[in-house]
Order: structure tokens, then C-alpha cells, then sequence
């Protein structure tokens, strides 16, 4: 029986080595999706610095492609992970999503030719932004949230920004519909839908991160 207890003493040190791993992973990917929606912002704030953050955002996406393949590869070579497979796979695939979303808004704002800031598209990605802080907030406490129950009120926060994108996503097509240039609205269209859909992937991480917390609570 001795002779077994430094074999599972490296065995269980190798488990405790890939939870901090895959929790360090997610931390930076939760990082890169905050730094992404930053620039967004910056874009929509200083429009003459497009080409500059768009550089930056595609740089980040493809980091973001590499920390989302690298989780999946940790999950797959991990017998103990620190929280559900599922839990873990679906937060990473869900950040790495903003990353895109926001890569695909800039890269229709370049593509249509868009000259001038669109109208509300910068509270937008203020509300975006805001949203990816907290992200970023909750995912560096997951390695603790057994005992970290106020997480539940950074999700309820993400919930209430993602509402704000949807009121201000109603009011811009509204008023865009009011327009008859077709071309026009096709392209602003699109490009609202896609901080929409940005906004939406945040609260499907503050929904998994919710979910994870009242299964440990």
C-alpha cells in the first residue's frame, strides 16, 4: 500500500496541474474577448482609427481560435477536470464567439465601405463592452465558485445589458426602416444584427456561468 502513495501523489498533482491549466486558458481567452470589445468601442469612437483596430481585433481572433482549441485539447487529454466537460466547452466556444462577432462587425463596417460612425452602433458596443468585463470578472473566479454565490449578480448585470442591446438594436432598425435607400439598409442591417448577436453570445456565457454556480451551490 506504501509503495503506492508517491505514484498517486504525482498522479493527483498531474489532475491539479490541468485544472489550473484549463482555468488559465479560459482567463485569457476571457481576457481577449474584453480587449476585443475595448477596441470595438475605440473603432465606433474614433472612426479614423478603423483600419488600426481591425488589425488588432483579427490578431486577437486568431488568438482567441488557438486558447479555444487549446481548452478542448486539455479537456480531451484530462481524466479530472474542474468543472463539467459540457460547462467548460460550452463557456469557451461562447467567448470565442464574441471574439468572432466583433472581428465580423468590423470586417462588414470595412466591406460595405461604411465611412461615418452608424447611429447607436457605439451604445451598442459600450453595452458589449461592459458585458465582457463582467465576463471576464466571473470566469477568473470560477476555480472558486463553490463559494462565490455573487456571481449569480454579475449574471443577472449581463442579463440587463444584453436587454439594453436588444432596446437600442429595436430602436436603430426602426429608425433605419424609415429610410429608403435598400443598399443601405441591407448593410446596417447586418452589421446591427451582428452586435446583437455579439451581445447575445455574452449572456449565453453569463447563462452557462449561472447554471455552473447553483450546481455547485
Amino acid at each position: 500500500m506504501n509503495l503506492m502513495k508517491p505514484h498517486m501523489a504525482k498522479w493527483l498533482s498531474w489532475i491539479k496541474s490541468n485544472d489550473k491549466e484549463i482555468i488559465a486558458i479560459l482567463n485569457d481567452l476571457a481576457g481577449k474577448a474584453e480587449e476585443s470589445a475595448k477596441l470595438l468601442v475605440d473603432l465606433f469612437s474614433n472612426f479614423n482609427k478603423i483600419n488600426e483596430n481591425q488589425a488588432q481585433i483579427e490578431k486577437l481572433e486568431k488568438e482567441a481560435d488557438k486558447l479555444t482549441h487549446s481548452i478542448f485539447e486539455e479537456l480531451n487529454k484530462t481524466f479530472i477536470t474542474p468543472l463539467d466537460r459540457e460547462d467548460i466547452s460550452r463557456i469557451a466556444s461562447k467567448t470565442d464567439d464574441i471574439i468572432d462577432y466583433i472581428d465580423g462587425i468590423v470586417g462588414r463596417i470595412i466591406g460595405f465601405k461604411i465611412k461615418t460612425p452608424p447611429p447607436y452602433m457605439l451604445e451598442m458596443a459600450k453595452e458589449i463592452h461592459n458585458s465582457t468585463k463582467e465576463i471576464n470578472l466571473m470566469i477568473t473566479r470560477l476555480n472558486k465558485v463553490k463559494a462565490d454565490k455573487s456571481l449569480i449578480e454579475h449574471c443577472r448585470v449581463v442579463n440587463e445589458q444584453e436587454h439594453n442591446v436588444d432596446a437600442i438594436f429595436r430602436k436603430a432598425i426602426g429608425e433605419l426602416f424609415e429610410s429608403t435607400d435598400v443598399i443601405n439598409i441591407i448593410k446596417m442591417k447586418d452589421t446591427y444584427e451582428a452586435l446583437e448577436n455579439a451581445s447575445d453570445r455574452c449572456l449565453d456565457v453569463a447563462d452557462s456561468i449561472e447554471d455552473i454556480v447553483l450546481k455547485y451551490t
